[in-house]
């Protein structure tokens, strides 16, 4: 069983910066690309960015391009995100998952088998 841990959120103002962490168990970790999703309040789980399992291709929804950065370490079972120039829009639970072996969509919330319990990010105008 995998189980994912999401750590580091909290509230900023807007052009901050937040460093979010997810620890994961078992011993597979660097078999599997891991992605990051996060849900505002009355939206869809949406795409944020994906990073694959020997962290040499990422990829990233246009709206955090340029600003957010996704980085892996397999040696801690570790994925995380760095967040700068945090808008109010950022604002929404992050959800840390690991993706299926064989997908035909990266982006889609569907071709991810575990999730973390996520972490709130709150930003302020």
């Amino acid at each position: 069983q995998v189980q994912l841990v999401e750590s580091g959120g909290g509230s900023v103002q807007a052009g901050g910066s937040l460093r979010l962490s997810c620890a994961a168990s078992g011993r597979t970790f660097s078999a599997y690309a891991m992605g990051w999703f996060r849900q505002a309040p009355g939206k869809e789980r949406e795409f944020v960015a994906a990073i694959t399992s020997l962290g040499r291709s990422t990829d990233y929804a246009d709206s955090v391009k340029g600003r957010f950065t996704i980085s892996r370490d397999n040696a801690k079972n570790t994925v995380n995100l760095q967040m700068n120039s945090l808008k109010p829009e950022d604002t929404a639970v992050y959800y840390c998952a690991r993706r299926r072996a064989r997908v035909t969509d990266i982006y889609r919330a569907a071709e991810y088998d575990y999730w973390g319990q996520g972490t709130q990010v709150t930003v302020s105008s």
